[in-house]
This record gives C-alpha cells, structure tokens and sequence, in this order.
C-alpha cells in the first residue's frame, strides 16, 4: 500500500491549493482516506475524510465552507480544494488509509493504517 500526496506550497492569505493524495494497493471499498495537518508545535489534527464506498465525509468545524474533499475512483485518487486559506491553516499535511468496517470515515489518527509523506502548505499574511 502506497499514498503519495502532493500539492502544497506557499500562497497568501484568501488564495488557494489543491493537494492531491494518489493511492495504491488498497481495497478501497473497505478504505477510509483522510488528510491530517500538523502545524509547528502543535499535535497532528484531522482535517477531513472520506469513505471510499460510501462517500461520506466529515470535516473539522475549523475547515467547513473552505475545505472541499473528492474523489477519483479511476485515477484511484483523493484531492482536497482549500479555499479561503488563513495562515493558520499553515502546516504540513498528511493523508492516510483507514480500514473501515463501517461505512463513515473516522477521523481518530490511530485508526489509520497507512500514511502518506507529509507536503508542506504554507500561508502568509
């Protein structure tokens, strides 16, 4: 099982990034993906995530509005859309596979059994 995300980088206050999250090897039928951030400092947060079946996805009350979670079943992909970023939203984020027997994706960190390399998204002022 492979996660590779990608997409971060530096932008201002109120723009925005796509980070993308490309899977391999999973069942994705019995997956959950989600993104986590650490900011400098702080523990690991949940950001989002998605159940691959059922599509459910829950998001931290800090990123609803802003925040968009998709996927794409054929490029075996899952992309989160910020908009609107705010510099705290400065950190580096993460995606993870969570094998699920339910069909709502969680967002306890533990869970997840596999992790993705970190990409770094940074706002300024």
């Amino acid at each position: 099982v492979q996660l590779q995300a990608s997409g971060g980088g530096l932008v201002q206050a109120g723009g925005s990034l796509r980070l993308s999250c490309a899977t391999s090897g999973l069942t994705h039928s019995m997956y959950s993906v989600g993104w986590f951030r650490r900011a400098p400092g702080k523990e690991r947060e949940f950001v989002t995530a998605i159940h691959w079946s059922s599509e459910i996805i829950h998001y931290t009350d800090s990123v609803k509005g802003r925040f968009t979670i998709s996927r794409d079943n054929a490029k075996n992909t899952v992309y989160l859309q910020m908009n609107s970023l705010k510099p705290e939203d400065t950190a580096v984020y993460y995606c993870g596979a969570a094998y699920s027997r339910i069909y709502y994706p969680t967002s306890v960190g533990d869970d997840y059994n596999y992790w993705g390399q970190g990409t770094q998204v940074t706002v300024s002022a």
